[in-house]
């Protein structure tokens, strides 16, 4: 970042939490800790796109940000249906080029869509930077010494992207704490290490693989360390694309405004998820650089008092003791397998039907087993949304296409 030049940046939260106030505060103390909120040249804008539907919240339970807070940021900006509503208006009534049904594309309910809020936004409002952060991740690090002692470090995930952001395109950081949706499992005769990785294969990947959920899973019980030589390092390298494919998560990301028309948007099917892997198919043309600093991943709700400088000295294993730790792993199964043909289509169309076999039948004979060891047949809705997605896949793409194509003639035309 140069010296004397004024960057506006736009911390992007999606959230539906009722924890997000609590989330806000920690932040904002972060920014003013390392001296950003203080900076001559830097200032911070927070725009929030705000679910009221996820956990059931009210308008307040993000807008009533405490004065005190709200001063020490430049700016803040919140955005529910009514104010998403009336851009839509705004914008069908002044460009020729953009109807109600191209916004419907771009704006509306689920992650990638307030994603695209966010960051339209965030172009309108010039902005040179825009940083996501989720509501269910805290700056800090944890990891384990050589003695196995649980040790926290600080992270300013601000200033680390503002270092290296200006020489890219987009700038990831990394993620440690409960990262996986998958409760720790004990083998036995009903469900084998091989038939869960199988059904593990047929939901991942090329970022989500057997041998990385296992190491977490099985050697680690659920939790997800940094590294400790990273976060000594302080290094920052390329991301190379794989399989068409520039990996990214949907936080701890920031993007380069500079080249926005380039950008391509959020998109998942009705339902899924992978909002970040589908724009991870489309960012051949564009840097991406992976930077050291982490954000931890509260992905269960245990730690909440993190936020109140709370500091375990060990973390919970994720076992399946309850109705809501098993359901959230049947959710993000099904939202997996929903997103999975279509990227299989889009990075692999020569092998798509072999690879939709293959995924079937190993479906089909494990689904059972997990049924059987869980104590539920939940999971029989994986093999029927599977095949629910599998036969639209060439409709969802046809929508992803038309919403890459939507989003480029918005940012051209209408910004």
């Amino acid at each position: 970042m140069s010296k004397g030049k004024i960057t506006n940046i736009a911390i992007g939260f999606v959230t539906g939490r009722l924890l997000f106030q609590n989330v806000l505060k920690t932040y904002i103390n972060n920014w003013l800790e390392h001296g950003l909120l203080t900076s001559n040249n830097v200032r911070v804008h927070v725009l929030v796109s705000y679910d009221l539907r996820y956990k059931n919240t009210d308008t307040n339970d993000y807008k009533n940000v405490p004065p005190e807070l709200k001063k020490l940021v430049h700016s803040i900006h919140f955005y529910g249906v009514n104010e998403v509503n009336k851009e839509i208006d705004q914008l069908v009534k002044t460009d020729n080029t953009i109807d109600a049904k191209d916004c419907q594309l771009l704006f509306g309910e689920g992650y990638a869509k307030k994603r695209n809020i966010v960051t339209y936004f965030a172009i309108k409002l010039k902005m040179d930077k825009l940083l996501f952060i989720d509501d269910d991740e805290y700056p800090l690090a944890t990891y384990q010494n050589k003695n196995g002692r649980l040790l926290w470090m600080g992270q300013s995930i601000l200033s680390t992207h503002l270092k290296y952001n200006d020489a890219a395109d987009i700038t990831h950081g990394l993620h440690c704490g409960y990262i996986s949706p998958i409760p720790y499992i004990e083998f036995n005769d009903t469900l084998s290490e091989n038939d869960f990785r199988l059904f593990i294969e047929a939901l991942s990947n090329d970022i989500i693989t057997w041998d990385k959920i296992k190491q977490v899973i099985i050697n680690q019980k659920g939790v997800t360390y940094a590294d400790e030589t990273i976060l000594n390092n302080s290094q920052s390298y390329q991301v190379k694309e794989v399989n068409g494919m520039k990996f990214i998560s949907g936080a701890n990301l920031c993007f380069n405004l500079k080249r926005y028309k380039q950008f391509p948007p959020f998109y998942n099917p009705p339902g899924a998820r992978g909002e970040d892997t589908f724009m991870s198919t489309a960012l051949s043309n564009l840097e991406v650089v992976k930077v050291p600093c982490y954000t931890f991943h509260d992905g269960f709700s245990m730690y909440n008092h993190l936020l109140h400088g709370v500091l375990p000295v060990e973390l919970k294993s994720i076992e399946n003791t309850s109705e809501e730790i098993l359901m959230r792993f049947v959710h993000a199964a099904v939202g997996w397998i929903r997103y999975k043909p279509l990227l299989v289509y889009i990075t692999d169309r020569m092998n798509f039907e072999t690879t939709m076999r293959t995924m079937r039948e190993n479906l089909s004979n494990t689904i059972p087993k997990l049924c059987a060891y869980f104590k539920t047949e939940e999971f029989n809705k994986i093999l029927d949304e599977f095949e629910r997605y599998r036969k639209k896949v060439k409709k969802h793409f046809a929508d992803f296409e038309n919403t890459k194509a939507t989003w480029t003639r918005l940012l051209c035309n209408a910004i």
